[in-house]
């Protein structure tokens, strides 16, 4: 059949329900669920269901619960579905360092087997063998991946994963006798700010390495902070320019000079599957985000998993336990000589280890290096286009970039006075979306932009054409920016208050206290 082509962009508008928070939805004795009373000799049985319990344990007065019908529940979510952008409902490239990639909706029919849904955590070891078949397989390919020796799936998030890599390099220094000289931390500017922050609340002192001309971290600054109090090296490469440092090995080299432990973080590893790993980085430790490169959902903050890894002097310091496999059983391994204990309960989100372990094995060893490829090329084409866009450029040295690049508005700010938060107001009105950058702005006027493997020539080419409309919008017709968004859910906020603390209202109970 002959393809329509298209002339014109596409003719967005997204529903605007003005739906109320759910709470303000409640109505006294309204019933989801009507759930029968117990038959007498269940009583008789087992008393109250209540007494048994401490009295510590029993609430003074029922919780403030929302009583809202099956129906009107149902009418909530799908509206406030309606109001969101998102990697199922758009071409979400917008949302640089992310990695929102295509789901397979086949994995999300695993994780709602009943047989994976039955599980509880604290099931005897013997009774959930094919799960932890899984997660010692998983260890093997993250192995594989990364040159490593041994990986944990117990950290929820890339930021629990830095937190418990900050922990480990603590504990080392400590059992070597070191930690009171060995007090600062060495990271760059361009890395995730978590980086900073996870070492700091570990009580280090940070140093921040600023990059270089070509945009990479300076390896002469790094030369004159390294030293006999260096605890650590942390640093992602590449970094959220998309610019890689083929010169990482000098630095983890001289970190390792100076009896430092070099941690890496990859929570985006999109560009790199089976074309470079930590162990020849000559990282002692890394993280993968399996709710990025490995094709689990990033859903609302969760769920998530960091997938650490770490080479075999540091085995003991993990936090536990471990999944081995003696040739016939698997079973946790709770002895860890000098674990830092437990970051979070349990062992994980088992269902991002599932939906990870399914997407390697269906794409092995060269589906990964399939994606890897296909990310770089889709990035490096949206690359190529943009520059041509007038207004915006890409800082540092030109030429290719792996699987991301942080772009500038800078010259169209400088020409115009559209700001890169304008553009991105303005790119809803398409059913677009981008991300800037991190704070403070370090490339002025940001926006990064990541197409991962997912996205089809059609769909970046898609993407490029709002841009260019909003650049001639700049220079040309200016209204349609500063009235925008028009055709979104919200039009316009006001960002000050996002840098208010007292305006926050994270639970409703605060918004009760501060806005009624």
């Amino acid at each position: 059949m002959k393809r329509i082509q298209r002339d014109t962009m596409r003719k967005f508008h997204q529903a605007k329900w003005d739906e109320p928070i759910i709470f303000e939805l409640h109505r006294a004795g309204e019933r989801g669920v009507s759930v029968p009373l117990a038959d007498a000799s269940i009583k008789a049985e087992i008393g109250d269901g209540i007494s048994a319990l401490p009295p510590e344990m029993i609430r003074e007065a029922a919780p403030a619960l929302p009583e809202i019908g099956q129906a009107k529940v149902l009418r909530h979510y799908l509206r406030l579905s309606q109001e969101t952008l998102g990697s199922d409902f758009n071409v979400e490239i917008g949302q640089g360092t992310c990695t929102m990639k295509y789901i397979p909706r086949v994995n999300e029919m695993l994780i709602r087997n009943v047989n994976m849904m039955g599980l509880h955590p604290l099931q005897d070891e013997t009774t959930v063998q094919g799960i932890l078949e899984i997660y010692y397989s998983l260890d093997l390919a993250m192995r594989e991946i990364s040159g490593l020796d041994q990986f944990t799936f117990q950290p929820s998030s890339g930021t629990q994963a830095l937190f418990a890599m900050a922990s480990i390099c603590q504990a080392y220094h400590e059992h070597k006798g070191e930690a009171q000289q060995r007090n600062e931390i060495i990271t760059t500017i361009f890395s995730h700010p978590s980086q900073a922050a996870t070492a700091a609340v570990k009580g280090y002192k940070i140093i921040t390495l600023y990059p270089d001309a070509d945009g990479m971290p300076d390896m002469e600054a790094l030369k004159q902070v390294v030293s006999e109090r260096t605890a650590g090296f942390v640093v992602a490469n590449p970094e959220d320019t998309g610019i890689f440092n083929p010169r990482i090995k000098e630095f983890t080299d001289l970190v390792h000079e100076h009896g430092g432990i070099c941690y890496y973080d990859q929570a985006n590893a999109n560009g790199l599957l089976g074309i470079a790993r930590a162990k020849e980085a000559g990282f002692d430790m890394c993280f993968f985000n399996l709710h990025k490169t490995f094709a689990a959902p990033h859903m609302c903050g969760g769920p998530a998993t960091g997938a650490l890894g770490v080479v075999k002097e540091l085995i003991p310091f993990l936090p536990g336990p471990l999944v081995e496999f003696d040739g016939q059983t698997y079973r946790f391994n709770h002895q860890l000589a000098h674990s830092i204990g437990k970051v979070r309960m349990f062992h994980g989100v088992a269902q991002t280890v599932l939906r990870s372990y399914a997407w390697i094995r269906a794409l092995g060893a060269d589906g990964l290096l399939d994606v890897a490829q296909t990310a770089v090329l889709n990035n490096n084409y949206l690359y190529s286009k943009i520059l041509k866009i007038k207004g915006a450029s890409a800082p540092y040295v030109q030429g290719g970039r792996l699987e991301q690049v942080r772009y500038s508005w800078e010259q169209l700010t400088k020409d115009t006075g559209i700001t890169t938060e304008d553009v991105q107001r303005r790119m809803c009105d398409f059913g677009l979306h981008y991300w800037t950058s991190h704070h403070p702005y370090v490339v002025p006027q940001p926006f990064t932009l990541e197409p991962t493997e997912s996205y089809s020539k059609d769909d970046l080419d898609e993407y490029v054409q709002a841009l260019e409309r909003i650049s001639w919008e700049a220079y040309n017709d200016q209204q349609a920016i500063l009235d925008a968004p028009q055709f979104s859910t919200v039009h316009r906020i006001e960002e000050s208050s996002l840098d208010e603390p007292e305006d926050w209202c994270i639970t409703w109970r605060s918004y009760l206290k501060k806005a009624k």
